[in-house]
């Protein structure tokens, strides 16, 4: 996929958000799509964390503020990328089934974005903390900076373990 250059003209500011979201996901699949799977589960950071347990991460972001948050659904486990304060990816995981999640949750945020207005405020629910609900488009938003943080993340990751450099 493109990148979604400014200078591209696009319908409508949802046209803008799905554009970029879509880029940026596409780019941390096909990132570690090219990685050894050997180096999808080590980690090379002091901090820990492994290629796919990112993956697994983006995929729980975007179902706690959508599904989660905007949409008011009641999710088991929307912390489940965690294992204390750490991501985690069970071993039992195959990475096919994690990118395949990660490619589902984008589909089902997708179908949510095309059915509601930017303004739209999301449902009442324990994701707010007590707080109001964001629109769609704050949600959006927030979406779009933590797959662009963590797609520099994985960039610097990748290329330590001699995978593919740039996007």
């Amino acid at each position: 996929m493109p990148f979604p250059s400014p200078t591209v003209p696009a319908a409508n500011r949802t046209e803008v958000f799905l554009g970029y979201l879509d880029f940026f996901r596409d780019s941390v699949l096909a990132k570690v799509a090219a990685l050894p799977e050997e180096e999808l589960r080590r980690s090379r950071l002091p901090s820990g964390w492994t290629p796919l347990e990112l993956v697994t991460h983006l995929r729980y972001v975007e179902l706690r503020w959508i599904e989660w948050g905007f949409q008011g659904r009641d999710v088991a486990q929307p912390w489940g990328d965690r294992r204390g304060d750490a991501w985690y990816v069970g071993p039992e995981e195959s990475v096919a089934d994690v990118l395949a999640a990660l490619r589902a949750q984008g589909a089902h945020t997708t179908a949510v974005v095309t059915a509601n207005d930017l303004a739209a405020v999301g449902a009442p629910g324990p994701r707010w903390d007590g707080a109001d609900p964001a629109t769609l488009e704050r949600v959006l938003f927030h979406l779009l900076q933590e797959y662009a943080r963590h797609l520099g993340h994985l960039d610097i990751v990748a290329e330590l373990a001699g995978g593919p450099v740039g996007k």
